[in-house]
């Protein structure tokens, strides 16, 4: 009997200390699955440019980039414990729809949010009941009203395939203008239009008699814009703005209140119509119309990139500008950018300011991709970081991108325009002798190369001249 039992015994053995280790290593599994959910970073895994894209459940910043940036950034740019931020919930709740590990029924290329039509309305009626909705501006609460919203009719688009453009191209453009501009504005864009936005092949200048010597590139140019509110009265405004469109074809109109909260929607909107109508442009400059931009300096910088080893690779994520790192959203209500707590709560991710920004096509169209997966925000620079984040990407920044004009007395220095590459907040009639002494002044300047960070003391590293914009957050760019 007793050799019986200890037989047995040892069979039980054998048998049942497998499966409860196997046990406990499920066990194991789940809960590291259930933290990794919860907050543990999990980075995004991006898939060749032209097909799907695979991200990450939650917006994580991924530390190090493989792009030559080594920064400082929140382990996550939103607080996912923000319960009480609309913005916030709504993100959670679309991270999740599109994850799949939580719908494994669900293929990884589905990027519309027609699915999270139920959850969006539901996170709305909880909102507008757990949380005084009627104490947000009127602006914020317009744009609550409508950011589950994006198919917008155009009311106007461009003659040619991709903008304005010369006649008899026969290379691919290298540069896209797409310039946001309202009704109203258009003295500033027939200054652009006149100067440094003209369309056609533009010649590369080059730093210290460097570069391609005649080389150069095709430029073309579109404006950006929604239709004015409908308190006003617009039907003069819409003739007029017809009869410019077919005098320039260049006009790209959507039917939508043209509002400060409602740039995003330019932005997505333009992703989308240039990703069917511009595969072949390798540049965009996205800016504002009050933006001086040295156009022949940019297209050499281009022309740069493109001759960097792999560079298609390269320009893959390229996006560069004046980037703010860091910044928190403004809780001051007299501000525009005014963002209360129980919208969004968080840091900002790295962004490129708004006044004038440029990347490449490519980018463009993976943009357009990913921005399906993520919810409309009301600063349009701030979406636009968003979604650079979750295709695991950082804006580079150049210290010739001046959004908060020139510092200190430099604009006084000799042939100082000849050292950027653009500089925000100039009037049609300044961007027009901006543009003649450029001309006259580019045999004796057109030698200096673009504009550097000055040192004070020592040599600061790559990680301090990209943390130098973070200091002008109140100065925020459109």
């Amino acid at each position: 009997m007793a050799r019986c039992f200890c037989r047995w015994r040892a069979v039980l053995i054998c048998v049942c200390t497998p499966c409860i280790c196997l046990l406990l290593l499920f066990s194991y599994a789940v809960v590291l699955m259930v933290l990794t959910l919860n907050g543990i970073q999990v980075k995004s895994e991006v898939v060749n440019s032209e097909s799907s894209v695979t991200d990450s459940p939650r917006f994580v910043a991924p530390g190090t980039f493989n792009n030559g940036i080594f920064s400082s950034q929140p382990k996550h740019f939103w607080d996912h414990r923000g319960h009480r931020a609309l913005w916030n919930q709504l993100q959670l709740r679309a991270d999740r729809h599109f994850n799949p590990i939580l719908n494994l029924k669900k293929t990884t290329n589905q990027q519309n949010f027609n699915g999270l039509d139920g959850s969006f309305f539901e996170n709305m009626t909880l909102f507008k009941t757990t949380s005084n909705f009627t104490k947000l501006p009127e602006q914020l609460q317009r744009f609550v009203s409508y950011m589950d919203r994006r198919d917008y009719p155009v009311l106007l688009q461009p003659g040619g395939e991709c903008g304005a453009q010369a006649e008899g191209e026969n290379e691919r453009p290298l540069l896209l203008f797409a310039i946001k501009t309202t009704e109203g504005n258009f003295l500033n864009r027939q200054a652009i239009r006149q100067s440094w936005g003209r369309e056609g092949w533009v010649r590369g200048q080059w730093g210290n008699g460097s570069g391609g010597g005649e080389a150069g590139g095709y430029v073309r140019r579109v404006f950006l814009l929604g239709k004015r509110d409908s308190g006003e009265p617009s039907a003069a405004f819409s003739l007029v703005l017809k009869m410019e469109s077919d005098r320039y074809g260049d006009m790209l109109q959507w039917d939508f209140h043209d509002t400060f909260f409602n740039l995003t929607l330019k932005d997505v909107l333009f992703w989308r119509w240039f990703s069917a109508s511009c595969g072949d442009t390798a540049f965009v400059f996205k800016g504002d119309d009050d933006v001086f931009v040295n156009t022949p300096k940019m297209v050499a910088y281009l022309l740069d990139q493109l001759r960097e080893p792999q560079a298609h690779k390269a320009t893959r994520d390229f996006m560069v500008g004046d980037v703010i790192v860091g910044a928190p959203p403004s809780r001051d209500d007299s501000s525009k950018y005014f963002i209360p707590e129980n919208f969004y709560r968080g840091f900002y991710p790295r962004y490129a300011g708004g006044g004038g920004v440029v990347y490449s096509g490519l980018l463009a169209r993976r943009l357009h991709r990913v921005s399906q997966r993520v919810h409309l925000y009301p600063i349009d620079d701030v979406f636009v970081g968003m979604c650079m984040i979750r295709l695991n990407a950082l804006p580079v920044y150049h210290p010739a991108f001046l959004t908060f004009d020139f510092p200190d007395q430099e604009e006084q220095e000799p042939c100082s325009y000849h050292k950027i590459l653009l500089v925000h907040k100039r009037s049609p009639d300044q961007i027009r002798r901006l543009w003649a002494n450029m001309t006259l002044t580019r045999r004796e300047c057109g030698h200096v190369p673009l504009r550097v960070e000055k040192k004070t003391s020592g040599t600061p590293s790559e990680d301090a001249l990209l943390e130098i914009p973070a200091v002008q957050i109140p100065r925020l760019p459109l």
